[in-house]
């Protein structure tokens, strides 16, 4: 397998550095797993001869963009932006636009484009996600929907596969990235590397989600959110809910999925969780009492959905 991997000046550093050292342990570890396994090449694609990432790691190019489609696999890394704002404008930079120009061009029959958190908005600029799942930058989510609103996005999971298409969560998700194309390639390989790099499994971004920190502008989703966190220990009611806030269950179920991707109920299901962790950590009430606190009756109902998260987690 070739993999070019994509540098840009101001691209994240430690996503960059991860990509380059699993990938390069897979192939140095690939005889001691199976000797028929094939070469893994990486090399560094760029609009230019040398990048420097925020890290302030100086990177050597090997290929020009224009000869990204001679590799099985181009990886797209973080841009280095942590706000949408941030994003937005790294997006109209001459080499992020260098960037999209060159992934428009690839052929999905023969290249596999991978990228992640804030990279992602760089391949959905070419539009080839168009109706296909997809993860990013859990924080990032509203923004990204609010750019790309046919893209099916799954901000829970860590690395989503849609075809010829892979993609992956924030930023130390990139090391997820690289592990899922190496278990492309052989599973035995990746649990190999996983080992030796002590890399845990991590299927799920839901459980480093804050959804406090989440940014979108929806009026309706703000007063959603503010409702409900003010009375979790009540029963939810999602038509109540929407009366309570002037509209009608529709336009509130519409409006919560578009700006957090979930359903109001899933939503307060999560708010519940969130604040039982939180009590459980800081407080000495019982599982009985923290389930009533959140608004279950039942503690075991509680248990259950944590153990759920975990499983996801």
């Amino acid at each position: 397998m070739r993999i070019g991997l994509i540098a840009i000046d101001g691209c994240f550093g430690s996503a960059v550095a991860s990509v380059i050292d699993v990938v390069r342990v897979a192939d140095g570890a690939r005889g001691d797993v199976d000797p028929r396994i094939d070469p893994i090449e990486l090399a560094i694609l760029g609009p230019k001869r040398r990048v420097t990432t925020t890290a302030s790691m100086t990177l050597s190019v090997d290929h020009p963009l224009s000869e990204s489609a001679e590799f099985d696999v181009v990886v797209v890394p973080a841009l280095g932006t942590l706000t949408a704002a941030a994003t937005n404008d790294a997006l109209q930079s001459r080499d992020a636009r260098s960037v999209i120009a060159s992934l428009g061009r690839l052929d999905d029959a023969t290249t596999r484009i991978a990228a992640a958190c804030t990279g992602v908005f760089a391949v959905a600029e070419t539009g080839r996600m168009h109706h296909r799942r997809a993860t990013t930058s859990w924080f990032l989510g509203p923004e990204f929907l609010k750019r790309y609103p046919t893209v099916a996005l799954d901000l829970d999971t860590m690395v989503v596969v849609d075809g010829n298409l892979v993609t992956a969560g924030a930023a130390f998700a990139h090391i997820d990235l690289a592990l899922s194309l190496v278990r492309s390639i052989s599973p035995d390989l990746a649990q190999h590397v996983a080992k030796l790099l002590i890399i845990d499994e991590r299927p799920s971004q839901a459980a480093f989600v804050a959804y406090e920190h989440l940014r979108h502008e929806d009026p309706i989703v703000v007063e959603f959110e503010r409702f409900v966190r003010a009375r979790l220990d009540e029963p939810f009611n999602v038509a109540f809910v929407a009366q309570s806030l002037g509209t009608s269950r529709r336009t509130l179920e519409r409006r919560v999925r578009a700006a957090l991707n979930l359903t109001p109920l899933g939503f307060v299901q999560r708010l519940r969780i969130e604040r039982a962790r939180h009590l459980s950590a800081t407080t000495d009430l019982t599982s009985a009492e923290i389930a009533l606190r959140v608004g279950y009756a039942n503690a075991e109902t509680l248990r259950s959905l944590l153990r759920r998260e975990r499983r996801r987690s």
